[in-house]
């Protein structure tokens, strides 16, 4: 009795292939990496944090001098128009964006210590995506930010500032603290891949704070400036964070002057662009 013939076989391959899709994991699988990693180097910034928390302390002077001096001696003037807010209430949002830029903008100096450290070189040669690894740094970066939020809030309050506690308006808040330190420590990764040094960050870094807090509407609205001044403020992702969190977290507010949906679109087109930019450029600081 003959055998029936066995099927052939592909060359090199098993008797029963599977699919060629079966070995390529989804899209799911993909993003869940994506984001494990994105917390992974999140993680590893805040680590930093705890190892040193008396930057929270130092980092907590500055807001206090701008509420309780400066804030103090303008209300006293009535020359800021505010639509009805007590100066000094107009002033709590301005200067709790003000922190998260200062806090953000320095961010990017320890990816030149890692360099000088070696320890970029280890992050090029894994397969970490360079999108995650920035991501994961201006993750860090607003999360630093949030503890001086708690700051800058615990002090409205004593100042008797008026702040809403819904649970929306709070998660807007935070959503926008986040946003705001995320972008603007992107921002600042971008600085230091071309500069490459400790000295010329440091510098350009101070450079850049003062234009972008003055160029915004967080301790005068923009309506005060002259025509040349409010073409910038608009272009300062600085001015759509403070609209925002001056709505959400003022008692009386009342609603943005620019929109709430614009705020968040517009942090979040720039904070893309700018992942997308630094993505691109972040093995430069290896070279």
């Amino acid at each position: 009795m003959s055998r029936s013939p066995e099927p052939a076989r592909p060359p090199g391959g098993s008797a029963d292939p599977q699919p060629a899709f079966a070995a390529q994991p989804g899209a799911a699988s993909a993003l869940a990496g994506f984001v494990r990693k994105t917390f992974a180097i999140a993680d590893m910034e805040l680590r930093k944090l705890r190892h040193d928390p008396s930057e929270l302390v130092t980092r907590a002077l500055q807001p206090a001098l701008w509420l309780l001096v400066f804030g103090q001696v303008i209300s006293r003037g009535h020359v800021v128009p505010t639509g009805g807010l007590a100066y000094i209430d107009f002033l709590v949002p301005g200067i709790l964006a003000q922190s998260v830029l200062f806090i953000a903008i320095f961010n990017g100096i320890s990816i030149i210590w890692e360099r000088d450290l070696g320890i970029v070189h280890k992050f090029l040669a894994s397969p970490t995506p360079r999108a995650a690894l920035v991501l994961g740094k201006a993750l860090g970066g607003g999360v630093r930010a949030l503890t001086q939020a708690v700051v800058v809030i615990a002090l409205a309050l004593l100042l008797g500032v008026g702040v809403r506690w819904e649970p929306l308006a709070l998660l807007g808040v935070v959503a926008l603290v986040l946003l705001g330190a995320a972008v603007f420590s992107t921002f600042s990764l971008i600085i230091a891949c071309l500069v490459k040094t400790r000295e010329r960050f440091m510098g350009i870094g101070q450079v850049l704070t003062m234009p972008l807090f003055f160029a915004s509407n967080a301790i005068y609205p923009t309506s005060m400036m002259p025509g040349w001044l409010q073409v910038i403020s608009h272009m300062n992702p600085l001015t759509y964070q403070v609209d925002g969190l001056r709505a959400l977290l003022l008692v009386g507010a009342g609603p943005p002057a620019v929109g709430l949906g614009l705020d968040l679109a517009v942090l979040c087109t720039v904070l893309v662009a700018l992942v997308a930019v630094s993505a691109r450029i972040y093995p430069n600081i290896a070279r």
